[in-house]
């Protein structure tokens, strides 16, 4: 039976992390997935930009303990083909209310992209699970600290400017949970194969996740 709506959030909420992967070097895609898999993540997002993407979705849903996502959905064509696939949850760099409509009515996980704090009540108010913000400011953490202010339940998860050194920062700081994208696969170890060098910082970065405890 897939994970249904509530037991996927609860993962979220256990790991406090992803794994996002964006590339289009298709011969790179599986080894760099399973090398952040041997890391140590277990919620794992690929790009519908990435080469043959539905196949690594399909492939790795199997897998029993995995949560498998699709990003870059823009669309609710877009969001039923991630879910054939086997998808479990959607992520966006914007939001869209047809696409969350359609998560909610297929118990799936929606993240729609969100920057500024009306942009944040509106996707929630929509039915967002969780709201990805991006792109990342440059204080970030102190951006979500200040949303979360005056707006305490809203389950913010930044995608973009979290790295192995500032992690934790964005963790304190309230964030619901946190996405690692080209700071985990990096462009140039992807470029020259380096998968071991890939595993080990995805290593890294879980330990650092773990040592900021739970969700709050």
């Amino acid at each position: 039976m897939s994970p249904n709506r509530t037991s996927v959030l609860a993962a979220f909420a256990k790991e406090r992390c992803s794994a996002i992967l964006r590339t289009d070097r298709r011969e790179a895609v599986r080894p760099a997935l399973e090398a952040v898999i041997a890391g140590g993540f277990r919620i794992v997002e690929v790009t519908l930009t990435t080469p043959d993407v539905y196949e690594h979705i399909s492939a790795l849903s199997e897998r029993l303990d995995l949560l498998v996502g699709a990003g870059t959905v823009l669309s609710v064509e877009d969001a039923k083909e991630a879910m054939a696939a086997g998808a479990r949850f959607l992520v966006s760099p914007v939001t869209d209310p047809q696409v969350l409509a359609f998560c909610r009515q297929h118990d799936l996980l929606s993240v729609p992209g969100t920057y500024t704090p009306t942009e944040m009540m509106a996707a929630h108010r929509a039915g967002a699970d969780l709201v990805k913000l991006f792109p990342g400011p440059a204080n970030g953490p102190d951006y979500v600290k200040a949303c979360l202010g005056p707006m305490p339940f809203l389950k913010i998860f930044p995608t973009s400017g979290v790295t192995e050194q500032n992690v934790d920062a964005w963790l304190q700081a309230g964030a619901f949970g946190v996405g690692f994208v080209g700071t985990l696969f990096d462009p140039a170890d992807l470029a020259a194969g380096r998968f071991d060098a890939i595993r080990e910082r995805a290593a890294r970065m879980i330990a650092r996740v773990r040592a900021c405890g739970p969700t709050k």
